[in-house]
């Protein structure tokens, strides 16, 4: 499982302070509530299959400016509202695609997220039509923006998509190419 970089991880326990002379938190806390577990652990392994090894390193680098921060988004986010049950992977990117699109002014995210959609398994047209629904609810511009951060994220993922086809060309074994080409030598036969 992936862990937190230590650049995110507390490096120490915060220091204590003194009890407040005001009521205790757990008399604030209805007793009706269910507990909202945060698995921070699940989280950056959550964030590490869902946006790639990079994109945990990265937010060390927002550590410099805000301690602390990046650390609170991936436990809260990924270890706690992405662990709830009821949506699956897919669904809960269909919502951030609507929820990014919707908002504007989110290039880098709402790119994120249509990275993070196709590498679960979304097609473009899946992630396209999310999009284009939208029009009518959040305003033309604001979809006709969306679509042009999609457009620019499928045309950064095809060199990496050919890349990876490539690769997986290149590792198959020469027996499967030879019986490829074996086959291609009957088509030719037949076809004469």
């Amino acid at each position: 499982m992936t862990t937190a970089p230590r650049s995110l991880a507390p490096e120490s326990p915060a220091p204590e302070s003194p009890a407040p002379e005001s009521p205790a938190p757990d008399s604030l806390v209805p007793a009706d509530l269910a507990p909202a577990p945060l698995d921070r652990e699940a989280g950056y392994a959550l964030l590490a299959d869902l946006a790639g090894p990079a994109a945990v390193s990265t937010l060390g680098g927002l550590d410099g400016l805000a301690p602390g921060f990046a650390d609170w988004i991936v436990t809260a986010l990924f270890g706690g509202t992405y662990q709830r049950p009821g949506l699956a992977l897919r669904d809960r990117q269909v919502a951030n695609l609507a929820a990014l699109t919707a908002l504007g002014g989110v290039e880098p995210q709402l790119a994120d997220h249509v990275r993070n959609s196709l590498r679960i398994g979304m097609t473009r047209e899946d992630i396209t039509e999310v999009i284009v629904h939208l029009a009518p609810y959040v305003g033309v511009p604001k979809a006709l923006a969306g679509l042009r951060v999609a457009t620019a994220t499928f045309a950064e993922a095809q060199p990496a998509q050919r890349a990876q086809a490539v690769q997986t060309q290149q590792a198959a074994p020469p027996v499967q190419r030879q019986d490829i080409a074996q086959d291609q030598d009957v088509q030719r036969e037949a076809d004469a």
